[in-house]
């Protein structure tokens, strides 16, 4: 075994997840999928998925490994298990994949079949700095901006799955 300290460590570079959705009451059917893989030029994240309402859809990644609901302010609601977004550098505001929370991703645009078939890229993050963690899908689209409403305005969380 000599000489193998200079190998590379085996790693996982994609990451595919099954998405489903979720309400108060718990995590639902399955909508499709989102792979995950490194790239030059940061985290690739391609989207399959369908039965989504048409237009933009806040998209990021949350602080924890869940989809189920949680209860908040005496009420349930969708995913709140997941907490809030990705943000170990605690950035005090929202913003876009370049600045902000890490787990601020792109806009998710659904089509008018409420299909969506994208490639996006997340500069800052790679696959290693999310595993174990949620993707969601909000019901409204991402303003990148904590005004007027909080967290870019997307909402309830309307589909989830764990990295």
């Amino acid at each position: 075994m000599v000489g193998c300290a200079n190998l590379p460590m085996s790693s996982s570079s994609a990451e595919k997840v099954s998405v489903h959705t979720v309400s108060a009451t718990g995590v639902g059917a399955e909508i499709g999928t989102i792979q995950f893989k490194d790239s030059p030029a940061g985290l690739v994240i391609h989207t399959d998925l369908s039965k989504l309402p048409p237009g933009p859809h806040g998209f990021h990644i949350h602080e924890k490994g869940s989809c189920e609901p949680a209860e908040k302010d005496g009420k349930m609601g969708a995913a709140l298990a997941a907490g809030g977004h990705f943000n170990p550098n605690q950035s005090p505001h929202h913003g876009t994949p370049l600045q902000g929370h890490l787990g601020d991703l792109p806009v998710l645009n659904v089509d008018a079949q409420g299909n969506a078939k994208q490639n996006l890229v997340a500069p800052r993050l790679k696959v290693a700095d999310i595993q174990g963690l949620a993707v969601m899908v909000h019901a409204g689209g991402d303003n990148y901006a904590d005004q007027p409403k909080p967290l870019g305005g997307g909402g309830e969380r309307i589909a989830c799955g764990v990295i």
